[in-house]
């Protein structure tokens, strides 16, 4: 009898033990990373959304970068809202994660959320896209691409191949989401580049929001209200593989009768480069994600960062993109 109770008193201490650590197990699921001192980082990460073939290839470098370092990542895709993004990150804060990035959906709003962050002790790093906060200290650094000097290079080319024009050169532009960095920055070094040609004009400047439908349909409404344009200049490549479908079912020829210059270099762009439709793209990595854990390890250890980390990338010609195709990785 003795043996038997000694055997219940057992079993029962042994199921509460399974209940405590199941209980355990689910409390640090559900956040806390930042809580725990077992040496594992955790990071909240609010992405822009999925609008492109770019943003997909970022979303993978950042999920296999963090699997790669050992980093808990806590992803959120905000599907385009500065409101999303907000929540996200104060999810992440309540949750007490140990670092919170994000790529803003645009450049204002975020002094409010940033400074909960700060508050909570949890450092912010910005990654792709910038924010135009006064209070450098909000964040720790901004790892991404120079926008203004996508734009530039674009315009760059567009005024060395249109030299010898003696006329107007009508240019439409399809703008990137209204508010964005790379929206803004990139038709700021656009139009800075293409001052130095008096005769390169931009006669219709419109959002296509970095979507491949946006910029087709944009694109319809540059055809139908300007019979001649010359170039396209569109902020991204998904906005001109859009644009291709409506200029060739207008009966035009695109990278002949309308030359096309975009942003970004994902496969499907350069694949248009390669045939011919486009003219010229100016690269924007989307590979930010083995940057961005080892930024991560060093501002959770209290080491220093540049305020500021610029990406390496390029450009591209028809021949250029012919050649760099095979191994293009996204």
């Amino acid at each position: 009898m003795r043996k038997m109770r000694t055997h219940r008193a057992v079993a029962v201490l042994a199921s509460v033990l399974l209940v405590g650590g199941v209980a355990a197990c689910g409390n640090s699921d559900t956040g806390g990373g930042g809580s725990k001192d077992d040496g594992k980082i955790t990071m909240g990460f609010s992405q822009v959304g999925a609008e492109s073939g770019w943003r997909t290839a970022n979303t993978t470098s950042i999920k296999d970068a963090a699997a790669a370092a050992g980093i808990e990542l806590k992803f959120d895709d905000a599907q385009q809202k500065q409101e999303n993004q907000i929540k996200a990150i104060r999810n992440y804060i309540q949750q007490k994660v140990d670092v919170i990035a994000f790529s803003p959906v645009v450049e204002s709003g975020w002094d409010t959320v940033l400074k909960e962050a700060k508050d909570a002790g949890i450092p912010v790093i910005l990654t792709d896209r910038s924010v135009d906060s006064a209070d450098k200290s909000l964040y720790k650094t901004f790892l991404g691409s120079d926008f203004v000097k996508e734009g530039r290079l674009a315009g760059e080319w567009l005024v060395e191949q249109k030299k010898a024009a003696s006329g107007p050169v009508n240019i439409v532009e399809l703008q990137g989401t209204t508010g964005a960095a790379p929206a803004n920055d990139r038709k700021k070094g656009f139009a800075e580049a293409i001052a130095a040609n008096p005769n390169l004009k931009v006669i219709a400047s419109q959002t296509g929001d970095f979507t491949r439908a946006g910029g087709k349909q944009v694109m319809e409404q540059f055809l139908k209200a300007n019979p001649k344009i010359d170039v396209l200049f569109a902020h991204n490549d998904d906005m001109g593989l859009g644009a291709l479908e409506a200029i060739t079912a207008a009966g035009k020829v695109p990278g002949k009768d309308i030359t096309i210059i975009t942003v970004d270099a994902v496969k499907d762009g350069m694949q248009a480069l390669a045939d011919g439709k486009f003219n010229f793209i100016a690269e924007c990595s989307p590979l930010l994600g083995p940057q961005l854990m080892d930024l991560a390890k060093k501002v959770k250890a209290g080491e220093t960062v540049p305020p500021r980390i610029e990406t390496e990338e390029t450009t591209f010609t028809q021949a250029q993109a012919k050649e760099a195709l095979p191994t293009r990785k996204y």
